[in-house]
């Protein structure tokens, strides 16, 4: 469901553009819950306690992003039954790329809201990011210069869009 689906949609178009990036950090935070169900099941016991903890830390982000939608007049988006993994995820190589994936992708998001909002959605929308792009670099074994802002570069995609496999 969008913003526009509520009766209370906001008429001032910052808020309007700020409602739909938080929409896409929630719609993010549902996938990225969904994504670390997989990793989970498939990451080595010794990574088993952070997988766990981003898990936590997503269904956190997920439940504030709703809050934020409903605050700037919009419905939230409920999750999707599943989602569609980038690859497939057959091992515990497999399990850290796509952990490493999921919050690249979730800190571009946040790196949209962050440019769209304002006050407290705005430090949270950067909390998100930072957390985010902390976890990714734990699970690549390093860092971009530009966390959540890499997937700028890439001609024809908006950042947060996914990546066809």
């Amino acid at each position: 469901m969008t913003e526009t689906a509520s009766p209370r949609a906001p008429k001032d178009p910052a808020v309007r553009q700020a409602l739909q990036a938080a929409q896409a950090a929630l719609g993010a935070e549902h996938a990225a819950v969904y994504g670390y169900g997989v990793v989970g099941a498939r990451v080595v016991q010794e990574r088993a306690a952070e997988a766990r903890e981003a898990y936590d830390a997503h269904r956190a982000r997920r439940d504030a992003m709703s809050r934020a939608v409903r605050d700037l007049g919009g419905v939230p988006e409920a999750a999707a039954a599943g989602y569609a993994l980038p690859f497939p995820v057959t091992d515990a190589d497999a399990a850290v790329r796509l952990a490493a994936e999921l919050e690249g992708r979730v800190a571009a998001v946040y790196a949209d809201l962050v440019a769209a909002a304002s006050g407290d959605l705005r430090l949270e929308a950067a909390g998100g990011l930072r957390e985010a792009a902390v976890r990714a670099v734990r699970w690549r074994g390093g860092g971009v210069a530009f966390p959540g802002l890499t997937e700028r570069t890439a001609p024809g995609r908006p950042s947060g869009s996914p990546e066809r496999p």
